[in-house]
């Protein structure tokens, strides 16, 4: 089902968060999410922006850039964009510059490439206790249905074979550990900031059925009021289970 903006945007302004679901290579996604975060602001002074795209350990350098003390040349420079995430920064760009512009606060969410690499090759257990991901017994891998969802991809992306068991593993593991690093971030954001609303910029896999992040907030925030919407800003990549919504809310078109 797709939603028109004028069904969406009255339900958005309730949450505490708000999950846009992008497919990274897609212009009009990123086009859309500015647009939905400038409603959402009009409404509401009291935004963060959550980004997949910046990883950790560089949220100094964007709170540097967001209070002016850095150009935007220098954020992509000491946040190593381009070799961390890679995708055309004028995608992105928009957001950022309405952000410094409105002082509202942006989240550096993922998991640094160095840990993934690190869980790729070795597992949970060659991970050391460090600052920038949850400790082994929050990064939960019990999810069935997230784990045969990212089975069905897994083999999508091996062009319909197999692969092994253990590539599998390494693969799922590293998908629940960005989950869990970037779900951490956000409810910490939220225990501190209860008054804030949370706008959470992540590709599609991270929210769809609301498996990846958004249960992964849910548990940490169990004892606090939580409102969630997800919105799939594009249709879906990868529809696996057709009995229950794959999001909230699928963006329509500017003719709806």
């Amino acid at each position: 089902m797709i939603n028109s903006s004028q069904e969406i945007l009255p339900q958005l302004v309730k949450a505490h968060v708000v999950y846009l679901g992008e497919t990274h290579d897609n212009l009009e996604d990123h086009q859309t999410q500015l647009e939905i975060i400038q409603q959402l602001r009009k409404r509401n002074s009291k935004i963060a922006i959550a980004m997949e795209m910046f990883q950790r350990p560089y949220q100094g350098v964007l709170n540097s850039y967001i209070a002016g003390q850095i150009s935007e040349q220098e954020l992509l420079e000491q946040t190593e964009y381009k070799q961390r995430w890679g995708f055309p920064w004028e995608y992105y760009a928009p957001i950022l510059r309405f952000a410094q512009e409105k002082q509202l606060p942006v989240l550096a969410l993922n998991t640094p490439t160095e840990v993934t690499r690190k869980v790729s090759r070795g597992g949970l257990a060659s991970l050391t206790p460090q600052e920038f991901i949850p400790p082994a017994s929050e990064i939960r891998t019990d999810n069935a249905e997230y784990r045969q969802m990212m089975q069905s991809i897994f083999r999508q992306h091996q062009h319909g074979s197999q692969g092994s068991s253990t590539n599998f593993e390494r693969f799922f593991l590293a998908q629940v550990l960005w989950d869990e690093t970037m779900a951490e971030k956000i409810a910490q954001f939220l225990q501190a900031n209860p008054d804030y609303q949370v706008v959470v910029l992540v590709g599609q896999g991270h929210i769809v059925y609301g498996y990846g992040i958004p249960s992964r907030v849910a548990r940490r925030m169990q004892d606090k009021p939580l409102v969630q919407y997800s919105v799939l800003l594009s249709p879906p990549e990868d529809i696996v289970d057709t009995k229950k919504p794959i999001a909230d809310f699928v963006w329509g078109t500017k003719n709806n």
